[in-house]
């Protein structure tokens, strides 16, 4: 009976201890649903500040885009509008294109014509520049043979040079003629025999011996003037050629230019030394010449 009256005593208090336990859980319970709560609110509240940051962006990229879109809508209606105006003009254009189209057959084949006539000249360039380089390659060995054949004639005598794309052998008056003579000397003839047999030797080149004097007077009973003694040393110089050095007379011309082409002041005696004198000259027959400069005929 006193263990029923002390269980009963202490009910009351057992159940006061059990209740303040499950209230303490409880509110420890409230308050960790309060702190995920919070986290939540503001973890939505950050989210919806990000989701009104990225609308904004997204509302200005709209209406940048709207506007380069209606950039692109003018651009595209001036676009049109060039296109209708070139779709004009050409139909424009294609119809005088018609018109001239018999104008534009007669250019081109005027052109064409012009050229062929280019292309005509330009070979006759190139023709003309290989005939040239023949022919100084010609003279060069025409030289040389004639500097080796002479090599033991005194150079004051006798000088070999290119001029105006010639060769020119002169020969002194001293070698050559007595005074006032045209009777060509023992001396010159041993001069003739060696040129002769070089020049025998380029049998496609012509020849032109020319006599010169100086300016001084003469007139003799065989001698009229300079231009008499001129024309007969040079008629001399070239029957010796052709009647014991065996030139082909077809080949020469003898001309006698008096004293009127010098070489040096005839008021000296050392200047009308060097007039004094005998050329032979070689050069390109002359019908091979004229074909050289003859330009491509405009038929072709």
């Amino acid at each position: 009976m006193k263990k029923l009256l002390l269980v009963l005593a202490l009910t009351p208090f057992i159940f006061s201890c059990a209740s303040k336990k499950k209230i303490a859980d409880l509110q420890s319970q409230l308050s960790q649903l309060q702190a995920k709560s919070d986290q939540s609110i503001g973890k939505a509240k950050a989210d919806l500040s990000d989701c009104q940051s990225l609308t904004a962006s997204l509302q200005g990229e709209l209406k940048k885009r709207d506007a380069d879109l209606e950039t692109k809508n003018g651009q595209l209606k001036s676009l049109q509008e060039q296109l209708d105006y070139m779709k004009k003009t050409n139909t424009n254009l294609l119809d005088r294109l018609s018109d001239l189209s018999v104008i534009n057959k007669s250019g081109a084949e005027s052109i064409r014509k012009s050229l062929d006539a280019l292309n005509d000249q330009g070979k006759y360039i190139k023709d003309l520049n290989s005939s040239i380089q023949r022919k100084d390659s010609v003279n060069l060995s025409l030289v040389m043979n004639l500097k080796r054949s002479l090599a033991d004639v005194n150079d004051e005598d006798v000088s070999i040079e290119v001029k105006k794309g010639v060769v020119y052998i002169s020969i002194s008056d001293k070698l050559m003629f007595a005074s006032g003579s045209a009777v060509v000397s023992n001396k010159a003839e041993v001069v003739l025999a060696k040129v002769a047999k070089v020049i025998n030797d380029h049998k496609d080149l012509d020849i032109l011996v020319e006599g010169h004097t100086d300016s001084v007077p003469i007139s003799t009973d065989c001698i009229k003037d300079n231009w008499d003694l001129s024309a007969k040393r040079a008629t001399s110089v070239v029957r010796l050629l052709q009647t014991k050095f065996d030139v082909d007379p077809e080949r020469m011309t003898a001309g006698g230019r008096g004293e009127f082409e010098p070489q040096a002041n005839n008021s000296s005696r050392a200047g009308r030394k060097n007039n004094r004198r005998t050329e032979i000259i070689v050069t390109p027959k002359l019908d091979q010449f004229f074909n050289l400069l003859a330009p491509p005929s405009a038929s072709k």
